[in-house]
């Protein structure tokens, strides 16, 4: 299994956080690392995601789970779990503050195969993190 993950807080409370990271707009226009994002972030919705890591390719991805102020889940792959990307964003309260966690895993028979064509996503997932942050302290 490959992942990545970031963490940072972000001085403001998870309500704020959370009405940037659940607004396909703030998220395709605030510097995030989203070039791009069609649909509407909502339980079972389906997403198509552009991003700078990979501007010319569209990633086709479902919101799996979605707890208000906390937690939201999407989920994107192959079918018959021969190869699968989840992406885990979670909002933890912080006197005020909020912690702020996103995780992805591939995993599934194909993973070790198509996973060494994935490129390193850290410096993505950093982006995002300052972005998000830049959104919601603002």
């Amino acid at each position: 299994m490959k992942s990545y993950e970031v963490r940072c807080t972000i001085d403001a409370p998870p309500e704020r956080v959370w009405a940037h990271l659940t607004d396909a707009a703030a998220l395709a226009s605030g510097g995030l690392g989203v070039l791009r994002l069609e649909g509407t972030i909502a339980p079972g919705a389906r997403l198509k995601v552009w991003s700078e890591i990979s501007p010319k390719r569209a990633f086709a991805v479902q919101v799996a789970e979605l707890s208000p102020y906390r937690r939201m889940v999407w989920s994107g792959g192959m079918p018959l779990g021969l190869f699968t990307g989840v992406r885990t964003f979670s909002l933890t309260p912080a006197g005020g503050k909020t912690d702020f966690h996103m995780r992805e895993e591939f995993r599934g028979l194909l993973a070790p195969l198509i996973g060494r064509s994935i490129p390193d996503l850290t410096p993505s997932f950093d982006k995002f993190a300052r972005g998000l942050r830049a959104l919601a302290e603002r």
